[in-house]
C-alpha cells in the first residue's frame, strides 16, 4: 500500500523565503549539509530550485530518512539522507561542505546541542563558509512577539530542556567554535534567518 511521505505545513509555508535568503546568501554551486532535515521538503524544494547545490540531508531520527528520500525522489543533486546525532561524533564519509544549514532545531532539542551544532558545523565547513540557522529566537533589548512567548512556554511545559534560545547565547556559542556571526534576516511567523561564517 503506497502511503504519501510525511507534510508539514510550516515547511511548505516557509520554504520559499528561505530559499531566496539562501539564494543570496550561497554561491550558485556549493555542497551543503543539512541538519535535521525533518520530512525533507526543505531539501527537495531547494535543490530542485538550485541545481548547482549538492544537499545532503540528515536527520537524527533513522524514522525520518525514507520520507526524505521519498520527497527528493528524481533529483541527482542530493544524496540519500544520512543518519546524523549532533552530539556524537558525526560521520567522516560527510566530507567538507560551503554551507551547513538547519532550522527549527535548537529550540526542540537540549541547549547542549547548541554547541556541538557549532563545532561540527566548524569542522565540516569549507574557510568562508556559511552556518545557517533558521528559526524563532528571543533578541536582547527588542520585544519578543506574544506569538514567540507562547510558544516558548509550550516547548518548556513539554519538556524542560526546550525552549526558544536567546540570539546573544547562539553567537556565543557559535564564537567559541570558531564561528563568526555576519547577519540576522527577519522572516515570515516572527523567525530568523541567521547567518555564521567559519573563520579561515
Amino acid at each position: 500500500m503506497h502511503t504519501d511521505p510525511p507534510f508539514s505545513p510550516a515547511a511548505e509555508r516557509n520554504k520559499a523565503p528561505i530559499l531566496d535568503a539562501l539564494a543570496a546568501l550561497l554561491p550558485s554551486e556549493a555542497r551543503v549539509l543539512e541538519v535535521a532535515s525533518g520530512t525533507g521538503q526543505h531539501a527537495a524544494h531547494f535543490a530542485a530550485h538550485q541545481p548547482g547545490w549538492q544537499w545532503q540531508p540528515t536527520d537524527v531520527d533513522t524514522a525520518t530518512l525514507p520520507g526524505i528520500a521519498a520527497h527528493c525522489a528524481g533529483l541527482l543533486n542530493v544524496r540519500p539522507p544520512l543518519l546524523l546525532d549532533v552530539l556524537a561524533p558525526w560521520p567522516a564519509v560527510l566530507g567538507m561542505f560551503n554551507a551547513v544549514y538547519c532550522a527549527n532545531m535548537l529550540h526542540i532539542s537540549p541547549w547542549v546541542t547548541c554547541a556541538a551544532l557549532m563545532d561540527g558545523a566548524a569542522n565540516r565547513l569549507v574557510a568562508d563558509g556559511h552556518l545557517v540557522l533558521y528559526g524563532p529566537f528571543i533578541v536582547e533589548g527588542e520585544p519578543t512577539a506574544p506569538s514567540n512567548l507562547a510558544f516558548d512556554a509550550d516547548l518548556r511545559a513539554r519538556d524542560p530542556r526546550w525552549g526558544v534560545r536567546r540570539l546573544a547565547d547562539v553567537v556565543d556559542a557559535a564564537a567559541a567554535a570558531g564561528l563568526s556571526f555576519e547577519q540576522r534576516l527577519p522572516m515570515p511567523a516572527n523567525n530568523l534567518l541567521l547567518a555564521f561564517r567559519r573563520l579561515p
